[in-house]
């Protein structure tokens, strides 16, 4: 395994985790943690912007240019995202499945558009 790799594993591990906590922190009432949950999740956010800018610098590549596409990328990423989560609360919070499985569904589409979108067809 390169260098590079093993860093940004355990940096995205690492982000993954704290955001991930930091997530089930604020959202779960029984916790009683909104707060220290908010922080966490800051904390993981910023490891994996760290380990976005790193990875970048041991690749040699330059820092991050945004134009265009690279907005519209960043909007469909968020997106469909959103989508899919939305799609994931009305089948596990709100008792909607049918309706919520197609929302998934979609939000899954438009994640699976980001492929074409950043890696090109040939």
């Amino acid at each position: 395994m390169k260098k590079k790799n093993f860093i940004s594993m355990i940096l995205g591990t690492i982000g993954g985790i704290l955001f991930a906590i930091g997530m089930c922190m604020c959202l779960l009432p029984e916790w009683n943690a909104f707060q220290q949950g908010i922080v966490v999740a800051a904390v993981g956010v910023v490891v994996l912007l760290a380990m976005l800018f790193v990875r970048r610098k041991m690749e040699g590549k330059p820092a991050i240019r945004l134009n265009g596409k690279a907005v519209g990328t960043i909007c469909l990423g968020i997106a469909g995202a959103l989508v899919l989560g939305v799609g994931m609360c009305m089948v596990m919070v709100w008792d909607l499945l049918t309706l919520g499985i197609l929302v998934g569904m979609v939000g899954i589409v438009l994640l699976l558009c980001l492929i074409p979108l950043v890696k090109g067809l040939q």
